[in-house]
């Protein structure tokens, strides 16, 4: 297969809607278990389809936002899914009062049933017009991103290309690239507080309209949060503030001793050595093989399935003008195959993709066994755990990487996935206080944004830059624009990888690849607590769950020498 020659075809709106009621109609009136699951088939193979065509859209109009056709076939199915979602709701109602529902389990998994029931409260024609108008504000928003042209030192780069330059060793060079990064963010404030501003009010109202009290309180529905509720979240990001910032307060004093300055700016954070940080060594070609390498010498199905998408064309990797940013990992049902977005510039981020956007692909590979196709992925939170996971089960592998810089790439790889754990809960906090202060201002929302991002991130210091102290920082995070409420997930699975983490480098558990295996293949078929069992792994949500891969964590960079990287 070469994805790229994949056909894209609009479907007929009408007739899959017109075949949503038909499969409505048949599932109520079917007269046994039999005629129920040959309804649920088909219906499977309908959705699977369409929701297919909607990806390739999708990932082709990421791929180059100025493509006019798929501009268009964006904009349509902004305008579509909402539509679909709530013809669809329909037929869910159907499955869910279905007398038949043991034997509809041989075709759907458990969460499906638990999502149907979420979708039922979610998926009305009440809200499709609102569904519709935040569809294409996601849009937009992805647009001002993609249409960065960012001057520096006479050169023309978008957000994802001046990335090197604003971790440069040289101090000079990265405060300028910062200034010109952050400069399109500022001089595009009153755009981005406009969209913004827009789809808080619109997914209020949708949020109200739907009979919940805001929409955080809609979120943990719409997120499929099934084993654990606001106040578990609650307590645990008061465990992270309480153990995890202290723990960052102090590799940030080492860093900027490492760096030879009194205090970090910034513009310094991303910079871990005063030699530069950890790069790949060879072209974008040669990090490609070298990760088929590593990927052959992890496991025979990790060698198959990274073969498949090298050879099926369904790596898109090199950022370029026009492309939206970011990346991202999607599984396709039609093609049976995940598909890998992202926008390489030439620094460890670069490997950072080959392992964690290949994490969840190598999950879906092993998971496309479920129907339909939105099961192979699990939840959220849980589906990090496998791209976050596979970052560290890389580890042995990465002087294929990085050579000489090895040591460098683990010791700051280790810390920036200890100092992500404050920020995805800073953005998981503000947004639950956008959405329960719905009526704040521009202006309210982001000094809500900077005092939480001193709480969550004090060493910080924005003297040097009066809009980042205003509270702007939050505009270039897509997920709080496009995918609203889905950033504590990130931090959830963070701390159950620190768990594969420990198992795979520390203990090498030989069990902890097993579990790994067992736990990609179950994929969407289990929840979130079921997989943790599988895998043998602790809930994140227990009292003290974080303490001791913290300490173990801590152990391994304090027994590096970091004044030798």
């Amino acid at each position: 297969m070469n994805f790229t020659e994949v056909p894209y075809q609009r479907p007929d709106l009408d007739a899959v809607m017109t075949q949503l009621k038909q499969g409505t109609a048949a599932m109520q009136a079917a007269a046994d278990g039999e005629a129920a699951v040959t309804v649920a088939k088909q219906m499977v193979a309908l959705l699977n389809d369409t929701m297919s065509a909607a990806m390739i859209a999708t990932i082709r109009h990421t791929v180059d936002t100025r493509d006019a056709f798929y501009t268009a076939e964006d904009d349509f199915w902004n305008e579509a899914g909402p539509q679909l979602a709530a013809a669809e709701a329909n037929y869910l109602k159907a499955v869910l009062a279905s007398p038949y529902r043991d034997s509809l389990a041989a075709v759907y998994p458990k969460p499906y049933f638990l999502k149907a029931a979420n979708q039922l409260r979610l998926n009305q024609p009440s809200v499709i017009a609102l569904q519709q108008k935040a569809n294409a504000l996601s849009s937009e928003y992805q647009a001002l991103i993609a249409s960065a042209e960012l001057d520096f030192r006479g050169e023309t780069y978008n957000l994802e290309q001046i990335g090197p330059f604003r971790d440069d060793a040289d101090r000079a060079t990265r405060k300028e690239a910062n200034a010109a990064y952050w400069g399109f963010f500022a001089a595009h404030e009153a755009d981005f507080d406009r969209i913004y501003d827009e789809m808080v009010k619109t997914r209020t109202a949708i949020a109200t309209t739907l009979g919940f009290k805001d929409y955080s309180e809609l979120s943990y529905v719409m997120m499929n949060r099934f084993d654990y509720d606001e106040a578990m979240v609650a307590t645990y990001r008061h465990e992270v503030q309480t153990k995890v910032v202290p723990l960052v307060a102090k590799q940030r004093a080492k860093q900027a001793k490492r760096l030879g300055l009194d205090h970090l700016a910034y513009y310094d954070l991303g910079v871990q050595f005063a030699s530069g940080n950890a790069k790949p060594e060879g072209t974008p070609d040669e990090l490609v093989e070298a990760a088929r390498k590593m990927y052959h010498e992890m496991a025979p199905e990790a060698g198959e399935f990274f073969d498949h998408m090298v050879n099926s064309h369904l790596l898109e990797l090199l950022a370029k003008p026009g492309k939206a940013s970011g990346g991202y990992a999607e599984y396709i049902p039609s093609i049976r195959s995940p598909f890998i977005f992202a926008n390489f510039n030439g620094t460890s981020d670069d490997v950072d993709v080959l392992t964690h956007e290949a994490g969840h692909a190598f999950q879906t590979y092993l998971a496309k066994w479920i129907q339909p196709g939105d099961c192979v992925f699990p939840t959220y939170e849980a589906a990090e755990i496998f791209s976050m996971s596979m970052e560290f089960i890389a580890y042995p592998w990465m002087h294929q990487f990085f050579g000489m810089q090895t040591a460098k790439y683990k010791y700051a790889h280790l810390q920036a996935s200890l100092e992500f754990l404050p920020y995805g809960i800073l953005v998981d906090h503000f947004q639950h206080e956008v959405y329960t202060h719905p009526d704040w201002t521009p202006a309210e929302r982001k000094a809500s944004w900077r005092r939480l991002e001193k709480l969550y991130n004090p060493d910080k210091d924005y003297s040097e830059n009066a809009d980042l102290d205003r509270g702007i920082w939050w505009m270039r995070q897509g997920h709080i624009f496009e995918t609203p409420f889905y950033y504590v997930d990130y931090t959830i699975a963070q701390v159950v990888a620190y768990q594969f983490w420990q198992r795979f480098n520390v203990e090498h558990d030989k069990t902890a690849w097993t579990d790994y295996m067992a736990m990609a293949k179950a994929g969407g078929s289990q929840t979130l607590l079921e997989l943790l069992k599988t895998g043998h792994l602790r809930s994140p949500f227990e009292p003290g769950a974080l303490d001791s891969t913290l300490t173990a964590i801590q152990t391994q960079l304090d027994a590096v020498d970091d004044s030798q990287l």
